[in-house]
């Protein structure tokens, strides 16, 4: 039984996919009596057949060696295109992550989206969602990654644009698109190149290729480039970032996925190129330079928005900032663990958000407070979820930043420089969202707000409980260090960062009205904080601008020059023609006359041309 489990886990995908197929009858509109629940149930059911598939695997797989399963879908000449897949606790231990956190996604959806008339359709995007997931995590081929990666892009843009009829939401679904689509394009770049020289797109096979390489570093450094810009799109890194804030416009709980599994998608195939990257130190700097520059940026920008999922989706940026800069330094263990952790913390911390937008049909911070005592599993969601989320003993993130920071704190001492500067601006801006909602006084629209349903209710309870569990089961799969490891000075500036970050949090004045301050100084600050030290407006600038005069170049030399010169043989045809019919005596040795100059005309010119009359005697 455990071997047939094991070996056909590979099918746990199709799951979620056959979940999608079947809320099509609801989904297009062909059964109605029956309202679109039973869709959401059969999506439903097979995410749970494909949690408990996956959780049994992986409890027996830590007995078995790994397992590489090929399947050659396309070969013609030297090409040779395979679906590879990998079985190891690495990569179904992911697919019990997704399964796990898109069920009680799922579960969360069932109350939020009660009362949405397209219910079936937003449950088989979700559905579409987790099978492009699931594949992506036991894929071992750049070539299939790649490939579930569109399918993740399509399926970001299908459900950020799933309130359609909202002009801000239709603008939020297009820029997220485009701006992934600047990523895979580049990434294809790479694919194709990879497979010219490497001769083979299966990781394993490629890890093999990667030791007796001999690149050109100018070739080694534009391919590393290239495979690094789809990752960077899908985590929503610098400059391909503003699409998160964006895609906040879509349901909840899409951006429960959306926050702590799709983000560590494009992060996993980051981890999977890692040794490819290596090839070229100027690709490992550029993962070094965007994840800092991303993680200090995008925390400091979480300080100053007042709407609660933007407030937290940049914070995810910035953690997917932690993610590139541990790669960079080929930390990869320590970057998986970083993504397990984050995960679970963003999944909870945007299914207690959600419950607030819920109950209380706002996002804006300024509207809200005194929530603590009138929604208590929602209060508790977000401090567990928050407390996760920093290095706070003895919670999942404290020990991911220690493992790593233990690593490089005699090889890059600067990185524990900037993990204390974001871990202790993510529990300054926590505290602050915190207090803005749960502490102070009631307002008009908090006043009368209710804890959520249980279908609401349970998933985040549930996850509160797996939140808090998180470092027992990292005990049991010897992921923690050793006591006599541990560098106390690490610790100690750890801890301290997120004690300063609560205490700061915790007595900064917080204005309801969130007023401009009248200090010009501290105003401009104000403002480029928030808006995303100004990224849009200097894209505007720069490159809209650049595209936009291109654009009336090439319309200007296709209306003028191009059109203009069709034109302008059309105008003389017809005008020698008008001209000639007047001239016409209807003698046929006056058109042979006609011909026979004009032939000799062009043979003259023909013959000049070509040097022919220089080698006449004469």
């Amino acid at each position: 039984m455990n071997d047939f489990l094991f070996f056909t886990s590979l099918f746990v995908p199709f799951y979620s996919l056959l979940g999608a197929i079947l809320t099509l009858p609801w989904g297009i509109g062909l059964v109605k009596r029956t309202g679109p629940r039973p869709a959401a149930y059969f999506n439903l059911l097979t995410t749970i057949f494909g949690f408990i598939h996956s959780l049994l695997v992986f409890q027996d797989i830590w007995n078995r060696e790994q397992e590489n399963i090929v399947i050659t879908w396309f070969q013609a000449a030297d090409l040779k295109l395979t679906f590879a897949i990998e079985l190891s606790p690495v990569s179904i231990g992911a697919v019990v992550l997704i399964t796990g956190l898109s069920l009680l996604a799922q579960i969360y959806a069932l109350g939020y989206m009660e009362k949405d008339w397209s219910l079936a359709r937003f449950f088989g995007l979700l559905g579409f969602f987790e099978a492009a997931l699931c594949g992506l995590a036991i894929s071992d081929s750049l070539f299939l990654s790649y490939a579930l990666l569109e399918v993740l892009t399509l399926s970001t843009y299908l459900l950020v644009g799933f309130w359609y009829a909202q002009p801000l939401v239709v603008t939020a679904a297009r820029d997220a698109f485009l701006t992934k689509r600047v990523g895979d394009l580049l990434l294809l770049m790479g694919v194709v190149t990879l497979s010219t020289l490497a001769g083979s797109l299966d990781f394993s096979d490629l890890y093999e290729w990667v030791q007796t390489a001999d690149l050109n570093p100018l070739t080694a450094t534009f391919l590393g480039i290239a495979l690094i810009a789809g990752p960077a799109g899908k985590c929503a890194q610098f400059p391909l970032h503003l699409w998160l804030d964006e895609a906040m416009e879509g349901p909840n709980p899409a951006s429960v996925m959306r926050n702590s599994l799709v983000v560590a998608g494009g992060a996993y195939v980051l981890y999977k190129i890692q040794p490819i990257l290596s090839l070229s130190p100027v690709a490992l700097n550029v993962l070094v330079v965007l994840g800092t520059v991303t993680a200090v940026g995008a925390t400091l920008v979480s300080l100053a928005q007042i709407d609660i999922k933007r407030a937290l989706s940049h914070s995810t940026s910035a953690y997917m900032g932690l993610v590139f800069l541990a790669v960079g330094l080929e930390q990869g263990g320590v970057a998986l663990m970083l993504l397990l952790t984050h995960a679970i913390a963003k999944a909870l911390l945007f299914m207690s958000s959600g419950s607030i937008i819920y109950t209380t049909q706002s996002q804006d911070l300024t509207e809200m407070g005194g929530l603590w005592s009138r929604m208590p599993a929602t209060t508790t969601a977000f401090v567990v979820g928050s407390a996760g989320m920093v290095t706070l003993l003895p919670l999942g993130s404290f020990w991911a930043m220690l493992a790593w920071a233990d690593g490089l704190v005699m090889v890059s001492p600067w990185v524990i420089a900037v993990l204390v500067l974001v871990n202790g601006l993510t529990a300054l801006n926590l505290t602050r969202v915190f207090r803005l909602i749960f502490w102070g006084e009631p307002q008009q629209k908090t006043r009368r707000a209710p804890e959520v349903g249980w279908p609401m209710a349970l998933p985040m309870v549930i996850l509160t409980v797996i939140a808090l569990m998180l470092p027992l089961m990292l005990q049991q799969w010897y992921l923690l260090p050793d006591w006599e490891s541990i560098d106390w000075y690490v610790l100690s500036a750890l801890l301290t960062s997120t004690i300063l970050g609560l205490a700061i949090g915790s007595t900064i004045h917080l204005h309801k009205g969130w007023s401009r301050s009248t200090v010009f100084g501290w105003r401009l600050v104000q403002d480029l904080l928030g808006y995303d030290f100004y990224i849009d407006r200097i894209y505007r600038l720069t490159i809209v601008s650049a595209v936009a005069m291109l654009s009336k170049i090439s319309a200007w030399s296709d209306r003028y020059l191009v059109d203009g010169l069709v034109n302008l043989v059309g105008f003389a045809t017809i005008f020698g023609g008008q001209s000639l019919k007047y001239s016409i005596s209807g003698q046929s040795q006056a058109y042979m006359l006609t011909i026979i100059v004009v032939i000799s005309v062009l043979g003259f010119f023909i013959s000049w041309s070509l040097g022919l009359l220089d080698k006449l005697p004469f």
